[in-house]
């Protein structure tokens, strides 16, 4: 198979000099050098995610740029995007595509990073990337508490929406074209599923 047919998936970064598998902390993560790699710590282990594409960047700017409008001009709110360190829990640092803190919720901001779980996050999936962000990430997601997480596919040009109800995600369904998110964090989100890409 030619090397061009094998995308880029996330993958352990065990080649990468610190601690072993398993016992990566935020400290351990923060004294990283710089070097054009995006990673992450789930449980300890450290992984390395593979680059984004223009069109992911295109998808998540217009993401945030509608929920920056909607929350926090409006007051109610902070907004992220990546590279933004958010330390969910001891031994768990990711990078959310976006992320939303509630008002009420500053308090999580750090000049470094978010030091806890947001109230929404919003992962834009590839083929690279799904496996990962269904299993790794969701079930870090619903152990630190994150209310909301959506998963937004950008090949299908859909978004699914899932609710932490009893300390596990439950589908409120997948949405696109001129559907509107029913968010329970952010009631009456006005924007259609299709000007997230730029429909």
């Amino acid at each position: 198979m030619p090397l061009t047919d094998t995308l880029p998936t996330v993958k352990p970064a065990s080649h990468v000099p610190g601690p072993p598998q398993g016992r990566w902390t935020y400290a351990d993560y923060a004294r990283l050098p710089a070097d054009d790699q995006r990673y992450e710590v789930i449980d300890g282990v450290l992984y390395m995610t593979p680059a984004t594409g223009t069109e992911h960047q295109s998808v998540t700017n217009l993401i945030a740029t509608f929920l920056t409008m909607h929350v926090q001009f409006a007051g109610l709110g902070r907004v992220f995007s990546a590279p933004t360190d958010v330390e969910l829990a001891p031994g768990f640092v990711v990078q959310p595509d976006v992320l939303v803190i509630s008002a009420d919720r500053l308090h999580l901001i750090t000049p470094s990073r978010i030091s806890g779980p947001p109230d929404i996050v919003v992962e834009v999936t590839s083929p690279g990337t799904a496996g990962y962000d269904r299993r790794e990430k969701q079930d870090a997601y619903a152990r630190a508490g994150v209310s909301e997480y959506w998963i937004v596919d950008l090949h299908a040009q859909t978004v699914e929406v899932l609710v932490l109800e009893e300390g596990s995600y439950r589908s409120q369904g997948v949405f696109r074209g001129q559907a509107r998110l029913p968010s329970r964090v952010i009631a009456n989100f006005p924007t259609p599923v299709a000007r997230f890409f730029g429909g």
